[in-house]
């Protein structure tokens, strides 16, 4: 089981600080954490990577970037790059996100090139997909198959990834779409990754994901992406708990 975390831009560095430090606790002390059985990783802003990382030292606790750029070197002001990110320390590039696409135009070439840039750093691109409006499970996963398939178009072999699905029109909501229709499209986008060579990949669920998503999804999904509701350290070491009980 894959849980991650995105503070998106709501925590500031003592925030993002103290929320690792006691992350860092359960994830010394939960058998499943400390197994192997459930990884956890987690997306701080990049000012707070460093605080962040040094709470969680020791720990079998990763991280990611929430972005970066395409290219490696260049006169990008204001860029980041992949190569920088890996040095840092970091396993993880979050790329796609609904919110990249609606605020900052990101499209799916800008995306296809920032998996690429991802990969060739060694980092793992956790790529996120999601229809944009609510609809029948047919139609919501011919579109994220659809976003996926041009999302890894610039990678000439298979590659390590995860797959986030967050169908936008639950991202901010109070709840979280529905376990069967969760469920239909996460094994859409198995079946697909399997036919593409990534038969590894594993598919988890985000889009208002909160202590119990995963019960009531079940084994269909690997995992969950958290938001806002993860800000909460007791309601995350409940979805560890939930996560355990998967395996």
């Amino acid at each position: 089981m894959l849980i991650g975390v995105s503070f998106k831009l709501y925590l500031d560095r003592p925030q993002t600080r103290d929320w690792c430090a006691a992350a860092a606790e359960i994830a010394k002390r939960h058998p499943a954490v400390t197994d192997g059985d459930v990884d956890l990783v987690i997306f701080p802003t990049l000012p707070a990577m460093n605080p962040a990382m040094t709470a969680c030292a020791g720990t079998r606790c990763a991280f990611g970037a929430q972005d970066l750029f395409w290219a490696d070197r260049g006169a990008y002001t204001g860029a980041v790059s992949g190569a920088d990110l890996a040095d840092m320390g970091l396993a993880y590039a979050e790329i796609g996100h609904a919110e990249r696409r609606r605020f900052f135009g990101e499209n799916d070439a800008v995306i296809a090139a920032k998996v690429a840039a991802a990969v060739r750093n060694g980092l793992t691109p956790w790529l996120c997909i999601g229809e944009p409006e609510a609809g029948d499970v047919e139609a919501a996963a011919a579109f994220c198959i659809k976003q996926l398939a041009a999302s890894l178009s610039e990678l000439a072999t298979p590659t390590p990834l995860v797959v986030a699905y967050e169908p936008v029109w639950a991202i901010g909501q109070s709840e979280a779409a529905s376990a069967a229709h969760v469920a239909g499209v996460a094994r859409a986008l198995k079946d697909w990754l399997a036919s593409a060579g990534y038969r590894e990949a594993p598919v988890v669920y985000g889009g208002s994901a909160a202590p119990g998503t995963l019960t009531d999804i079940g084994p269909a999904i690997d995992g969950l992406f958290l938001g806002r509701f993860a800000h909460d350290v007791a309601a995350f070491e409940q979805i560890i708990d939930e996560a355990a009980g998967q395996r």
